[in-house]
């Protein structure tokens, strides 16, 4: 009976978990699918598919062999810096390339895992506090134009309907995180989007189309999209996101483990990178995106003050079983375009704060750090507003250089490098 008992509570608790990181999961493949003009069809395929492989990418992680797995109770998703960079390099080289670059970045992440923890010294606070930042404030921008219809030419964008959509989704997002406690605050996002779609029924502009054309169940097939090709600005822009996600996922491990009781050891940031570069490579060939620790997941574990990986199995499990059944999937896309927006702006605009609150370790006294931010925030958000600066330079030097996270990282981390040199760690 006791058995049974915690077997339930874990599996309450491992629903909790789904739900808070399900709004970050599904609006990743949902923004590159629009960005990339996918179909319905193609887009119930890769939100099915990119949840299945989230409940993956957890069993990754949570399992523990001499090879990969962190053993901490972590839920893994789909990196959400890599939005952009995806959607630039899928307009640019195709759907292939996007996959090809995954599985590269994939590959050189289990590469680099034994010695990630030196080349980690090139991305201290203010290199991933800066990028970060960039990627969030980059974003800010799509979900404006999501908030407006989605697309900018139509007649219908800036509908005074859109608009209220939008604001009603960001004002219940809001209330939520002001009034709200313990795991109803945690899925405030989820509550912002289920009550703006609500409202959007009433006002006739909900679709529900996608959900009677999706099958009742589907089987994961790789290269859905068609084989993938390799193009090396394309993997290298991929292993930048890689990279910047791998410290991210560092902090994660490290607050989960002081959450547990656990000293977290070379060893085991060897074996949690490694998963991680297995879940990336997984997610190309299985047509989805790459996958980091969650970090709004650690909040829960802090709430619930749970100790075992018991509840967070239930969670991949639910994510696996969720992801075989397409009309599941098909149901976010009857989110309208402006709900979404509202959304996304909190979550774009959080992306950012995260960055900034990243950079509130730096010492601003010293004003070369003030020079390394400046120029590197500049550089990323000028070059990413007007990329035809570089129309006269080469195709594949231009998709390089108008790539304004691309180019903030390599700033932040070369005049990082020149005015405090390898050893700084921490500034």
């Amino acid at each position: 009976m006791t058995s049974k008992t915690e077997n339930g509570k874990s599996a309450v608790l491992g629903l909790q978990h789904l739900l808070a990181m399900y709004a970050g999961a599904v609006a990743v493949p949902l923004l590159i699918g629009a960005g990339l003009g996918f179909n319905e069809t193609q887009m119930t395929y890769l939100i099915s598919i990119d949840i299945f492989m989230c409940g993956i990418a957890t069993l990754l992680q949570l399992t523990v062999n001499k090879f990969f797995g962190i053993g901490l109770p972590v839920v893994l998703g789909c990196a959400i810096q890599a939005v952009a960079p995806l959607i630039l390099i899928g307009q640019t080289h195709g759907v292939g390339t996007v996959y090809g670059s995954i599985i590269a970045a994939g590959v050189f992440i289990v590469l680099i895992s034994g010695f990630f923890s030196k080349v980690e010294k090139l991305f201290p606070s203010i290199v991933t506090g800066t990028v970060i930042t960039t990627i969030g404030l980059t974003l800010v921008p799509v979900a404006v134009t999501k908030m407006g219809g989605g697309d900018a030419t139509s007649k219908s964008f800036g509908d005074p309907k859109n608009l209220l959509l939008a604001l009603v989704t960001v004002i219940l997002i809001l209330a939520i995180q002001v009034f709200g406690r313990g795991f109803i605050r945690s899925i405030a996002v989820l509550v912002g989007l289920v009550g703006g779609t609500i409202l959007a029924a009433l006002l006739g502009k909900v679709d529900l189309s996608a959900i009677g054309h999706a099958p009742m169940f589907h089987v994961p097939q790789p290269f859905y999209f068609g084989t993938p090709k390799f193009e090396p600005f394309s993997i290298l822009l991929m292993i930048i996101i890689s990279i910047v996600s791998m410290v991210e996922s560092t902090g994660v491990y490290f607050a989960l483990g002081d959450v547990v009781g656990k000293e977290i050891k070379e060893d085991d940031l060897k074996r949690g990178y490694r998963a991680e570069g297995l879940a990336v490579i997984l997610g190309g060939l299985f047509n989805t995106f790459p996958y980091t620790g969650f970090s709004q997941n650690v909040g829960l574990v802090q709430l619930s003050g749970i100790k075992t990986r018991r509840p967070i199995y239930f969670s991949a499990f639910f994510l696996i079983i969720l992801g075989l059944l397409p009309k599941i999937g098909a149901l976010a896309q009857v989110i309208p375009e402006s709900v979404l927006g509202g959304g996304m702006l909190v979550m774009f605009g959080m992306v950012a704060v995260q960055g900034m609150k990243m950079l509130s370790k730096v010492d601003f006294d010293d004003e070369r750090n003030l020079l390394i931010i400046a120029i590197s925030i500049g550089l990323g958000l000028g070059f990413n507003s007007v990329p035809t600066l570089f129309a006269k330079l080469p195709e594949t030097v231009q998709m390089f250089a108008s790539n304004g996270i691309v180019m903030s990282s390599l700033s932040a981390i070369i005049l990082n490098l020149i005015f405090h040199g390898y050893n700084r760690k921490t500034k």
